[in-house]
């Protein structure tokens, strides 16, 4: 069985990479797709032995050329996309955040039998087009998200009908919880990154802290388990350790309960095919002192969500823009251009914008995108 990974030299990747190798001798490292790391993706090539790499990074690709084993074969991108249309994967993990991931997304589900999909924006962006693109391949696409993944599991578990009231997904709260969004214009990048309950990436980190990654995955819940945008809501949970909750029409709730911990979802995924029953994870005891808590969402600390909240969700071509606007921000604000309380800013100012573009194809909606980031850049200095 082969693999191939999307962001190796990611928080994702490495954990992913981490557990083929201990606990899933059968899994063949394929193919190691990274950005910019290329010491941490020499080493890699060094431990897993994949026969193919790419990094996106021209300068990086060059360098690499030079010091790569002569057993693996490094692809630029016109070669990337080459070999996953002549080839196919057991398995795939996507975990490359922003947009561009949707620059392999219809590739990876032609390619591949079952997609570890860790890049929302992905699906915000491309989620009506999602069963159009999987039409003629039949996908498995397992969502890796923590939320995502324990809806998927628990649904998948559980084939009778249920009549679903409510699905809740949960969000910490992020290191900000508490505060009034408006009073952090001094908070740093650094601060704002400091997840209080998981290890993740500047993007996803911010976007927690904002509560703009619980608006994003409402998206991706809606897409992926046709679930309207009516029955799906966001509950604040510190613990982070329940991540979904199913609220049925007789009054019966189920919360499902795991570990903040990612290696989790990551291992059910490969032991997808397996099976097996190792115990690598500590268990919950039930005799030990716990408290769970859960509030609702408040709009002085997340106007984000608000925000979000009235927007017309049945337009793909807004979603995308509340997508794009949030990268954008998220992006000025780790360049230290805009201030934390900023990001709203930017965000209501482009979703202001009025570009009338079609959406009908990934490559529609990558113009979209691109054309999108060209009208922000050159209102700049009027977006706050």
């Amino acid at each position: 069985m082969k693999i191939n990974i999307f962001g190796s030299t990611g928080n994702i990747g490495v954990k992913s990479l981490d557990l083929i190798h201990n606990h899933f001798p059968e899994i063949k490292v394929n193919l190691l797709c990274a950005k910019n790391n290329i010491q941490l993706l020499k080493k890699q090539i060094k431990i897993y032995k994949p026969n193919y790499v790419y990094i996106e990074n021209n300068l990086q690709y060059n360098k690499l050329k030079k010091n790569i084993r002569k057993k693996t074969v490094i692809l630029d991108f016109i070669e990337l996309k080459k070999y996953l249309k002549e080839t196919k994967s057991s398995y795939t993990i996507l975990s490359i955040s922003g947009y561009k991931s949707l620059n392999f997304l219809s590739y990876i589900i032609g390619n591949t039998k079952i997609l570890g999909l860790v890049s929302k924006e992905a699906i915000v962006s491309a989620g009506h087009l999602l069963n159009k693109i999987n039409s003629d391949n039949n996908t498995n696409i397992y969502p890796l998200d923590s939320e995502h993944f324990s809806i998927y599991n628990f649904l998948n578990s559980n084939k009778f009908n249920f009549d679903i009231k409510k699905l809740y997904l949960t969000a910490s709260g992020g290191p900000f919880l508490g505060k009034n969004f408006f009073d952090l214009s001094e908070v740093s990048v650094l601060e704002a990154c400091k997840h209080p309950k998981w290890e993740m990436g500047y993007k996803n980190s911010i976007d927690s802290a904002t509560l703009a990654n619980k608006c994003l995955e409402l998206v991706e819940a809606h897409y992926l388990f046709n679930i309207s945008y009516k029955k799906l809501d966001i509950v604040i949970h510190p613990e982070s350790l329940i991540h979904s909750i199913f609220e049925y029409k007789n009054f019966i709730s189920q919360f499902i309960y795991f570990y903040n911990d990612m290696k989790i979802p990551i291992y059910n995924f490969l032991n997808h095919n397996f099976n097996y029953d190792k115990n690598i994870f500590k268990k919950f005891d039930f005799k030990k002192k716990l408290n769970l808590n859960f509030t609702d969402v408040k709009k002085n600390e997340f106007p984000i969500y608000y925000l979000f909240k009235k927007l017309d969700k049945s337009s793909p071509r807004n979603i995308i823009k509340f997508n794009f606007a949030n990268e954008y921000a998220v992006n000025l604000f780790k360049k230290k251009e805009i201030s934390y309380p900023d990001i709203y800013k930017v965000i209501n100012k482009i979703l202001s914008f009025n570009l009338n573009y079609q959406v009908n194809t990934i490559k529609d909606i990558i113009n979209y995108h691109e054309n999108l980031e060209i009208y922000a850049k050159e209102k700049k200095f009027r977006l706050i």
